[in-house]
């Protein structure tokens, strides 16, 4: 079947993670993605962890057509120009003022196809203090309150071991350019530019604490897996060394959890009998069932958790996922077919769309792969293809 974006155009220039996986998305729900990268290596992104194979690059780059293209000639700056000629979206995350220095700044690009959406991806945005700065995941999950919020009270502030910034702005990054489409398409009739930084996504997903701050100055702080608003809440090790993370904040499951546990008792004591209480008094509520819990197994737990009808999960490793019947039946999880690698396990495609599912169509391509089929529909020849490739162009 085809995708909800099948017609779609988009001309993916971005490197790395953020940019590339908004292309992405449009891609697995049946948008014609053409990857641009230079011919040089390519994105940087084929070269992490390169003895496994690429496997970041085939995830990432799945269902792209790639072609190569050096954007500081002028000549390859040309050559982008016919591409966006006919396109509906074009992405890149260079620093910025870069496609102005190329000669391809917004009103070029536009006075070329008006209908051309424009999403500019970059660390801190096209403007600001900030916008010459490196655009790196890392400084933005610490610079957003991410990081300050996230570990142990008593430990170092936590980066997630994922890149999450990426990962946040891209699926923003995703619905902000079907938003500038349905505006042109309905509308305007013209395209717009997109400009979409790492850090003010990432900003966003913490919720109200700018509200919070702006009430009365409440700084949220870090206290490893508990909750600053529900008690209990946390992971525990269960006695065969293995973990379990479980909620239960309402009067009705705590009763039901400390009355499972042999803990009851705990709910006649003033600090442990509203949910406020236990807030104030987590690190005792942990300790007491850290105790309980380390004295069962998982099975144990999770079989006594579903008789009580309680919120309990077990905290999986990929090993455990891959093996989980809900993932199994929901194929939440494809092999795609690959050249190099036979096959390449990757999650699929989400949300679920029931009329116009995405799919994967094809892993990340080898570098260059489509410059036959995407230049030829430019209407150059052989020789000419050849002539490019030879000057370093393509």
């Amino acid at each position: 079947m085809r995708g909800a974006l099948a017609g779609l155009r988009v001309v993916d220039c971005s490197r790395l993670i953020a940019g590339g996986v908004l292309a992405t998305i449009l891609a697995d729900h049946g948008a014609d993605v053409v990857k641009v990268e230079n011919p040089r290596g390519g994105d940087p992104l084929r070269t992490w962890l390169k003895e496994r194979g690429e496997l970041w690059w085939k995830v990432y780059a799945r269902g792209k057509r790639s072609i190569t293209l050096n954007l500081a000639h002028p000549r390859g700056q040309t050559l982008l120009t016919r591409l966006v000629k006919d396109a509906d979206v074009l992405v890149e995350n260079f620093v910025p003022g870069t496609l102005e220095k190329w000669g391809l700044g917004w009103e070029v690009l536009s006075a070329e196809n008006p209908r051309l959406v424009l999403a500019r991806v970059s660390g801190w945005g096209q403007d600001g203090p900030y916008r010459d700065r490196p655009g790196f995941g890392t400084m933005v999950e610490a610079m957003s309150g991410f990081a300050a919020a996230t570990g142990p009270a008593d430990g170092p502030p936590t980066l997630p071991s994922f890149p999450m910034a990426d990962m946040v702005a891209a699926l923003a990054g995703a619905a902000a350019v079907l938003a500038a489409l349905r505006h042109r398409d309905h509308v305007s009739g013209r395209g717009q530019v997109i400009d979409l930084s790492l850090y003010e996504p990432l900003l966003s997903l913490l919720g109200p604490i700018a509200a919070e701050y702006a009430l009365d100055g409440t700084i949220r702080t870090r206290h490893g897996n508990q909750s600053d608003n529900a008690s209990p809440r946390g992971t525990y090790r269960t006695r065969d060394g293995k973990w379990i993370a479980l909620s239960a904040s309402t009067p009705a499951s705590a009763r039901a959890l400390f009355d499972g546990l042999g803990l009851a008792d705990l709910l006649e004591d003033p600090r442990f009998s509203t949910n406020d209480a236990r807030v104030a008094h987590n690190d005792l509520v942990d300790a007491a069932l850290a105790r309980a819990i380390g004295e069962r197994t998982l099975d144990e737990m999770l079989h006594r958790f579903e008789t009580l009808d309680l919120t309990a999960a077990p905290v999986y490793d990929i090993a455990d996922i891959i093996k989980d019947p809900h993932v199994v039946a929901r194929s939440i999880l494809v092999d795609v077919p690959d050249a190099d690698l036979g096959t390449v396990r990757m999650t699929a495609p989400t949300p679920r769309l029931a009329d116009t599912p995405a799919s994967v169509r094809w892993a990340g391509p080898p570098l260059g792969a489509h410059n036959h089929d995407v230049y030829t529909s430019l209407g150059l020849d052989a020789a000419e293809i050849d002539e490019l490739k030879r000057a370093g162009i393509i």
